[in-house]
């Protein structure tokens, strides 16, 4: 029987050889016969193969082409009965074919069967609870006491009684819709359709290829899953494995025909060659004089047996040319960078973030740093909620210095004295007096002083002012600059191209257009002014050599803190006995009270007083009682041993008594901005902990024909109070709404989600019990034609695909882009190419640019 093979192979293979068309014998020129192949001059067609033989050339079409070398057309592999050995879509190109995979799907390395690609391994599939990985596709599940909620990858763990699709026994398998005469209706996601029972979600083909991973045919009862040729289905009626040829044919021998088996001769004799099963190459495959080649793609390496292509982890070595993080993928490899940075175009290099370029990153000054920031406030104010700035209420602290009346103002506060008693030079003193001359240049001084923090206010752009016992409100006039571009307001300097107030210690000299130090007899102690003020001091005392003064004290000649005088200079007594004093150059020294006495004189602090008990922070000694009194609501103290609290900053306060820290102070503000196309909600305090017993709402109401789309970059709600905190989205404030998202818990993973619902209503709401960061909650409304692109986005799971991709979801400036877009999507042609790659990685660029093309180009 072997004979009779070998005698058949060998005859097909010498009509194979007769079938190819020879031509004409070598032309000779002066005794020397000329090679046409050589001279280009064979009139074979431009896809064959020109060979020279004995006396003769012959010319046979390239692999992929038929035809009798003259004339040659490419060879639709895909036409073929087997699809060109794809699984799933063949593609024919010139001379060959490639094989394409559905969405849901990764091609393998054999060029031809498809694998399903496990989206939950990215960023847990967006899901919120637990992500279910199913062939060619997955879906998020809930934990025991959760439902999936209307967007599909978030959990809520509310039920209410009734009919209705807050309750999570609502009976829909996918999504609940209450009907307006009550009750609910049943919806399905794409690729789905609705049983029978009006409950239920049957599975199509049209979803994930119906859950096969090679044929999907729908039926009555659903999908049925068949293999490709070569390949046989497995147990569970998805899946298919590749047989073994041998076996398959053995078993087959019998019942052959004489006409398959002339089939199997004649791929045999073909099967070493690219156009068939790729040459047996994993990937890359090219056709030789001696047979086919297989070489592998960049990120793979060739095996000894010349097919199989194997993953290189290019981590192993330098870090894979990564600045800061490689983590290896198959056939690749993905640079990540530290938090505060992100990854350039090279997807190599690392670059620091400047979150001072960021709208609302600090309240006054911030100040960039490789991999992250710090914000710094004015004079007179001070930091609470990490980037905030409230104003010092310094009167709460032993009165403010001040030996009579003390009154906080906006950035500063003053010192004033009831009548019959003048201010003393150090501010804080009364000294007595019935000289209205003194009055007089009493007003005249702080008016000037006035006018000053009226200024800075301009400069700010804050606008309220104290004076003579009234508030003020004013407002800068719309259109009227506050200054010239090139040009600076009066005590600023031009650095750059920023306005740069001369700081304290200098003042701005307009003849020389430059800020200059303070001359020796005088100091100042603000920003951006045009003057410095003369230093204090009794008639005939020496000036001052200080240049530069920052402050009175600096002027020098004054009574240092423990010691006093009439005046305030030298020569100065120590404080006596139960009292103390903290500031230079006093007329007195504040007495400890209570009967409490000093160890010394000369005693700095009240720590100094021997008091009963030593207060612990949080309390204050109240010397009438000589007890420990926990700090009131809306103050603090974080040292031992004081006899006062500090009020809070600002219109800020504490969630209870007995606050030890600043920290602790939070504003109950409900924060942030909802416009028509986009905006953001922010939890009270943000970034600071949010407060106790807080309650905020928001409704955004998109302009008509537009949808949301929510981006929740991460959210932290620590879960310990048994959800005694949580952010909820639905329709409306009825509890029995559709509910688009709710949680409860912390999630520092981003997702993405659409309302389905026209409006939407937004809850937070905290209680005693712990507390936390809170959300910074961005959104935009895009066109409602999109509406099934814009879910098809959120919902694959490669958006979350990598660490990179989620750090877009929280970067405020590519999510700005990103909105932008989405908003008004004429603005896609505001960015350049190159805008784009500097601005996202290509990674994303690749997964998104043909669902973008398709929103931009429907």
């Amino acid at each position: 029987m072997g004979a009779i093979w070998a005698a058949r192979d060998f005859c097909l293979f010498l009509l194979l050889l007769n079938s190819r068309q020879s031509a004409a014998l070598p032309e000779i020129r002066g005794g020397t016969a000329v090679n046409p192949c050589a001279e280009g001059s064979d009139g074979c067609h431009i896809d064959a193969i020109c060979q020279t033989t004995q006396g003769s050339y012959k010319c046979t079409c390239k692999a992929g082409f038929k035809g009798d070398g003259k004339h040659c057309e490419d060879t639709d592999e895909c036409d073929l009965e087997y699809n060109g050995g794809c699984v799933h879509e063949c593609n024919n190109i010139p001379g060959n074919y490639r094989c394409t995979c559905y969405d849901g799907f990764n091609l393998a390395h054999d060029g031809h069967n498809c694998l399903d690609v496990d989206e939950c391994k990215f960023n847990n599939g967006g899901c919120q609870h637990t992500c279910v990985n199913t062939m060619g596709s997955y879906e998020c599940r809930c934990k025991e006491g959760f439902f999936l909620s209307d967007n599909q990858h978030t959990c809520i763990h509310r039920s209410v009684e009734g009919l209705n699709c807050m309750n999570k026994d609502h009976g829909c398998a996918h999504i609940c819709k209450e009907t307006p005469k009550g009750g609910v209706a049943c919806e399905c996601r794409p690729g789905f359709e609705l049983a029978r029972n009006q409950r239920d979600c049957i599975l199509t083909c049209n979803h994930g290829n119906g859950g096969c991973q090679h044929t999907c045919e729908d039926t009555e009862n659903g999908p049925i899953c068949r293999c490709h040729v070569r390949y046989t289905l497995q147990p569970d009626k998805r899946s298919c494995v590749e047989r073994d040829e041998s076996t398959t044919e053995s078993a087959d021998h019998n019942a052959t025909s004489f006409t398959e088996v002339d089939k199997r001769v004649k791929r045999r004799l073909l099967m070493e060659t690219c156009a068939v099963n790729n040459g047996g190459c994993d990937c890359t495959c090219k056709d030789t004089s001696t047979g086919v080649r297989c070489s592998c793609p960049v990120g793979f390496t060739l095996q000894p047996d010349g097919k199989t292509c194997k993953d290189i982890d290019e981590c192993e070595h330098h870090n894979g040319g990564c600045e800061h993080f490689c983590r290896n993928t198959i056939g690749s490899f993905e640079c990540n960078c530290r938090k505060g940075f992100k990854l350039l175009t090279d997807e190599r290099s690392c670059q620091d973030i400047d979150e001072c370029f960021f709208e609302r990153t600090c309240d006054h000054t911030c100040v960039n740093s490789p991999g992250g920031f710090q914000c710094l406030c004015n004079k007179g104010y001070t930091m609470y909620g990490l980037a905030h700035c409230g104003d010092i209420n310094e009167c709460s602290v032993n009165n403010g210095g001040c030996e009579q009346g003390c009154e906080n103002t906006m950035g500063g506060f003053e010192c004033f004295c009831h009548p019959g008693y003048k201010l003393h030079w150090n501010k804080k003193d009364c000294i007595e007096s019935c000289d209205l001359n003194c009055v007089r240049r009493r007003s005249e001084k702080r008016l000037r002083k006035t006018i000053r923090t009226l200024r800075k206010s301009i400069n700010r752009e804050q606008f309220h002012l104290h004076f003579a016992g009234s508030d003020y409100e004013l407002s800068k006039t719309l259109g009227q600059p506050a200054e010239l571009p090139g040009h600076c307001v009066g005590g600023q300097v031009l650095v750059g191209r920023k306005c740069v107030s001369c700081s304290v210690g200098t003042y701005f000299d307009g003849d020389q257009g430059r800020c200059v130090l303070c001359p020796a007899g005088t100091y100042q102690d603000e920003e951006g002014q045009l003057s410095c003020e003369v230093c204090p001091g009794p008639e005939g005392r020496d000036v001052s050599k200080v240049v530069g003064a920052r402050n009175m004290s600096e002027c020098g000649g004054q009574c240092s803190p423990g010691q006093y005088s009439h005046d305030g200079f030298i020569p100065c007594l120590p404080c006596p006995l139960g009292t103390y004093q903290l500031e230079v150059g006093r007329t007195s020294c504040f007495p400890c009270g209570g009967n409490l006495v000093t160890k010394r004189s000369g005693a700095v602090t009240f720590q100094e007083c021997e008091t009963k008990v030593q207060c612990s922070p949080g309390h204050y000694y109240n010397t009438s009682t000589h007890r420990c009194i926990r700090c009131p609501m809306g103050t603090y103290q974080g040292e031992f041993g004081q006899n006062y609290c500090v009020a809070c900053p600002g219109n800020t306060t504490t969630d209870f008594d007995g606050s030890t820290n600043i920290m602790q102070c939070k504003n109950r503000h409900c924060g942030g901005e909802l416009g028509d196309f986009t905006g953001y909600i922010e939890s009270p305090n943000y970034p600071g902990n949010y407060p106790a017993n807080v309650e905020c709402t928001w409704t955004i109401n998109p302009p008509p024909k537009r949808r949301i789309l929510i981006v929740v970059p991460e959210i932290y709600l620590p879960i310990e109070d048994e959800c005694g905190d949580y952010l909820v989205m639905r329709k409306s404030s009825l509890s029995n709404s559709v509910t688009t998202y709710e949680t409860c818990q912390t999630y520092e993973r981003p997702i993405a989600f659409t309302s389905r619902s026209k409006r939407l209503w937004i809850q937070f709401r905290s209680n005693e019990g712990n507390s936390g960061k809170g959300f910074q909650v961005p959104y935009v409304t895009y066109d409602e034609d999109y509406q099934e692109l814009i879910e098809d986005i959120v919902r694959d799971g490669r958006l979350y695909a990598s660490e990179n991709h989620q750090e877009i979801l929280k970067d405020k400036k590519l999510m700005k882009a990103l909105f932008d877009v989405l908003a008004h999507p004429q603005n896609f042609f505001n960015y350049t190419a190159q805008e784009s790659r500097e601005m996202f990685p290509k990674s994303f660029i690749r997964f998104l640019r043909s669902k973008v093309l398709r929103f931009l180009r429907p």
